[in-house]
């Protein structure tokens, strides 16, 4: 009786040790799951912050490019305003020159004309005095002879005309002949004054073509100055518009170097959003790996977000099959039904960095002319339920090969996957043995780099990207929706 008794003691002590030893690796596990998971939530978001620094950064360099190229518009128009209004001003000039050209020749014909009216004046005064001088002699010589004959003597001197006559007639022919020479010296004393007058006139009106003249060369060479004063002024500003230009051709260089070096900074910025980014998916994934959470089951949608859905869809895989359309609105289910994603359908498509297709402008696009219906049957049987998988994220195989995920589905063009896992990278073949240039990425590209975040979605990837092969309609934004290097 007493060693039953031991023995169920032994074994009820044994049982509960047992279940003690049992129990308590159970709870430790658990506990350091918790820990972990804990752990790595943090470390999630301490990359989030880093992601939303560095988009903080890249906002504040957005905004100073924009301002930098308004100022930098600003100043082209004002050098292309500078530019015609130095046209004008030169236009002005050779306009003024051509006036003063020809006021200087009109000048030249004045001062020859005066040169010639002066010359008349000269040649018109000597005449004139030689006329003066001739009637003066004239008039000495006639004042002598009627004073010899009228003056000297009085009648004696008549009288010895008469008695120094051998005969009457010679008498008068003496009379007359002293009469004729009178009456001759009379008459070119007559001319001379009228010859006088003639030239008294002539000298009048040559001396008045003379101040004509002058006034007419006063004229001239105030309008000649006023001219050559404005030319001057217009030259002055000419030359302040010149240097305004070089002033602010300066500037335009400035400001494109500052644009180069903003843009050298946005695409670093970008370049490290996207490492962020990419790094921030594979700790998600991590996670999740560690706790799989449910994301099945329906979602009550409204007609709005059935709208974005169904347009997004089509963004994404409009040149897809059935399945890559149901494939594609799994992802953004299941990301919506995923605690490390937006809780709502526009919230996982307008995430930051996740769809190219939505930051190209391509779905609101779609829902501006409105999805079709094949994208809105499939929106309307994911948001029912429908899935076509777990997956978290969806890319091109170039880049899920690129970023060396190691465990995805291929549907149609797109490489599907849950966790972010990536494989250790290979050693490059021989040159030889490569594989082509266009299925490997460049060796010096980082493997974290995504396309930059304002490239359209059907574009293919800068040059610093590696190159992808050409995409069919719809598949836009595959590199980035579900890059993966994007979640949050």
């Amino acid at each position: 009786m007493r060693s039953r008794r031991l023995k169920r003691k032994i074994i009820s002590i044994a049982v509960t040790g047992i279940l003690l030893l049992t129990e308590f690796p159970v709870f430790s596990v658990s506990d350091e799951l918790d820990d972990r998971i804990a752990a790595m939530e943090e470390e999630e978001a301490a990359t989030q912050q880093a992601i939303s620094d560095l988009e903080r950064q890249t906002r504040e360099t957005k905004d100073a490019i924009a301002a930098l190229q308004g100022q930098r518009a600003e100043t082209e128009s004002n050098v292309t305003n500078l530019k015609n209004q130095s046209s004008a001003l030169q236009s002005t000039i050779n306009g003024y020159s051509n006036q003063l050209d020809n006021l200087n020749a009109e000048i030249s014909e004045a001062e020859n004309a005066m040169a010639e009216v002066s010359s008349e004046i000269i040649r018109l005064n000597g005449e004139l005095n030689e006329t003066r001088r001739a009637r003066d002699e004239r008039y000495e010589l006639l004042k002598k002879r009627l004073k010899n004959v009228y003056e000297s003597g009085g009648t004696q001197g008549m009288l010895r005309i008469f008695f120094g006559s051998g005969t009457f007639q010679e008498y008068l022919t003496s009379a007359e002949y002293l009469s004729a020479i009178v009456e001759y010296d009379r008459k070119q004393l007559a001319e001379y004054r009228a010859l006088e007058e003639s030239l008294e006139e002539q000298t009048a009106k040559v001396e008045e073509r003379e101040e004509e003249l002058n006034a007419y060369q006063d004229t001239l060479d105030e309008k000649h100055d006023e001219l050559a004063d404005l030319t001057d002024e217009v030259r002055s500003k000419l030359d302040l518009t010149n240097s305004s230009i070089s002033s602010e051709k300066s500037k335009l260089a400035d400001y494109d170097k500052k644009l180069g070096d903003l843009d050298a900074r946005m695409k670093a910025l970008e370049s490290q959003v996207a490492a962020a980014q990419a790094e921030l998916a594979r700790k998600v994934a991590e996670r999740l790996s560690l706790r799989k959470e449910d994301t099945s089951g329906a979602y009550t949608a409204t007609g709005s977000e059935l709208e974005w859905l169904a347009a997004t869809i089509q963004a994404e895989a409009d040149g897809e099959s059935y399945t890559g359309k149901l494939a594609v609105g799994s992802v953004i289910m299941n990301r919506v039904k995923s605690s490390a994603f937006p809780n709502s359908i526009v919230g996982v498509i307008t995430q930051n960095m996740q769809f190219a297709s939505y930051r190209s402008g391509k779905v609101e696009l779609i829902m501006g002319r409105g999805p079709n219906s094949t994208c809105i049957r499939a929106a309307e049987e994911v948001l029912g339920g429908a899935r076509v998988g777990d997956y978290l994220f969806f890319m091109t195989r170039y880049y899920a090969d690129y970023y060396g995920i190691s465990e995805y589905t291929m549907i149609g063009n797109h490489a599907f996957f849950y966790r972010w896992v990536t494989k250790p990278k290979e050693e490059a073949p021989p040159a030889e043995e490569s594989a082509p240039a266009e299925e490997q990425p460049a060796e010096e590209q980082p493997a974290e780099e995504q396309p930059a975040e304002e490239q359209p979605a059907e574009e293919q990837p800068s040059e610093e990207q590696p190159q992808e092969e050409p995409q069919q309609e719809g598949e836009a934004s595959e590199e980035s929706s579900s890059e993966g290097e994007n979640s949050e």
